[in-house]
């Protein structure tokens, strides 16, 4: 297959590389990327959407957080024809938050075109509410495999005019065991389709799936040069008995607004949660034994800077790609060195205003040494270690514990209702006299929607909105916990 090698820097995205006016895109697609902050193409992009929009197969490899949504989702927009109301492209993603992270850039790159309506097929939602929604249709499908079996089984997905397939973290579909739901789903595809696989790593599961289901594709492979991470690491020395106490002294030192820890075991991830909430610390626990509708309001609450920490087990926190994001805790230390450098991997990550750089600490006890020498090997590095002793409160402790600057609100009604973001900021900005500077991020799912608040008027807003409309209908509003 021909190979497309690509530099770019270990662990973090380059900064902006050439503009997308180089590529055969309309002037309002372009005129919206300009408008989203999209100032120029990252690695992954400049390498494949050539490729992609020239309506070549292809497989790409390319980390969580480089930018690769935007390089399918700009090449199965293009090929879509608006004029027929049929399911014309398909993503497929590992977990159901990757799915509705996905569908909401491609709704916001979609945001120029007329109309394009874009479903998301999930386990853990209700099958009711997707059944209506594929009755009354849709262009763009993104779902996760086993879901979306389940509605070709019955009958109730039609892919007859699928033009675009996307395999999204094709390489963890494979480590969660959907090789055959991929292989059913990719067979019940027309075969003169483009086929566009991306994935962080190449196992042999990959080359089975491009040999049964790609057509001569082209590969991008982006090589990462031997140059400093933006990425600074420290490793502190622990006992058992002080490891949890220790990640509150962490956080109270650096101060970091938004932290990911995590921890090997599931016990371990309530253990330390309650020990930093007793701190005063506003966290958040995600792990396996949460239902899919506390998973989502905790992921809700922390992408929206509600929580301060995320503590979570590497299974519970796959897929999961968090903006913004300052720190990253290694509570335990993971035997599996690759695992390592995918969880700091998520910080340090530069987004379209340019992140400059992140935090990642590792607390070891003598017992872990054996698998920190491994990491050192595996990354060729020797790691800085520090003394707790070192991790004082800084001078802004004394406005008292780290605590996040936002709130969310949640309302009664979604998409169902035909509620949109626009509709929530305009009752808030507009009807109940908030700046918009005060309103943060708004989710809308099928049957609620989130807004964050600047945590300083989020009593306010919550009893105003209570009071109020949105879109000329009374609503009910809480406070999340």
């Amino acid at each position: 297959m021909p190979n497309v090698p690509v530099t770019a820097p270990a662990m973090a995205i380059a900064p902006a590389g050439p503009a997308f006016a180089s590529l055969p895109l309309p002037p309002h697609v372009l005129q919206n990327l300009v408008r989203l902050g999209y100032a120029g193409m990252t690695p992954v992009q400049a390498a494949a959407l050539p490729l992609a929009l020239a309506g070549h197969d292809l497989i790409a490899q390319a980390k969580t957080g480089s930018g690769k949504t935007a390089a399918f989702a700009l090449a199965l927009l293009a090929n879509l024809n608006l004029r027929r109301f049929a399911v014309q492209a398909l993503v497929l993603c590992p977990t159901r938050e990757l799915a509705e992270q996905v569908t909401q850039e491609i709704r916001r790159l979609a945001a120029a075109e007329d109309n394009v309506k874009v479903l998301t097929l999930c386990g853990g939602s209700p099958m009711r509410g997707q059944l209506a929604s594929l009755e009354h249709g849709a262009h763009v499908v993104v779902g996760t495999p086993g879901r979306l079996m389940d509605h070709l089984e019955r009958g109730r997905l039609e892919l007859s005019a699928l033009n675009t397939l996307v395999l999204d973290e094709a390489d963890r579909m494979l480590d969660m065991g959907f090789f055959d739901d991929i292989a059913s789903v990719a067979k019940q595809c027309p075969k003169q389709r483009q086929t566009l696989l991306f994935s962080a790593t190449y196992p042999e599961g990959i080359t089975r799936l491009s040999a049964a289901f790609l057509r001569e594709p082209k590969e991008v492979k982006l090589t990462e040069a031997p140059r400093a991470t933006q990425i600074r690491q420290r490793f502190y020395e622990v006992r058992e008995d002080e490891r949890l106490h220790a990640v509150g002294l962490l956080l109270n030192h650096w101060r970091p607004e938004s932290t990911l820890a995590f921890c090997n075991t599931k016990q371990q991830c309530r253990d330390l949660a309650d020990v930093l909430r007793a701190q005063g610390f506003v966290a958040l626990e995600l792990h396996g034994d949460l239902d899919q509708r506390e998973r989502d309001q905790v992921l809700v609450m922390f992408t929206h800077k509600s929580a301060s920490v995320l503590v979570a087990t590497d299974i519970a926190a796959r897929g999961l790609d968090i903006e913004g994001l300052a720190a990253v805790i290694n509570v335990d230390i993971t035997p599996d060195p690759a695992t390592h450098v995918h969880r700091i991997g998520r910080t340090g990550r530069m987004g379209a205003e340019g992140q400059a750089e992140g935090w990642a600490f590792s607390l070891a006890s003598v017992d872990e040494m054996g698998r920190v020498g491994a990491i050192e090997q595996a990354l060729g590095i020797t790691s800085a270690w520090q003394a707790l002793a070192e991790l004082t409160p800084t001078a802004k402790a004394d406005q008292g514990p780290l605590r996040p600057p936002m709130a969310t609100l949640q309302l009664l009604g979604g998409r169902k209702e035909k509620i949109r973001a626009g509709d929530v900021l305009g009752a808030l900005t507009k009807d109940m006299g908030f700046a918009s500077a005060q309103i943060g991020k708004i989710s809308v799912n099928e049957f609620s929607t989130y807004v964050a608040v600047e945590r300083g008027i989020a009593a306010e807003a919550e009893r105003k909105l209570n009071a109020g409309k949105v879109k000329g209908r009374a609503v009910k509003v809480r406070l999340m916990p």
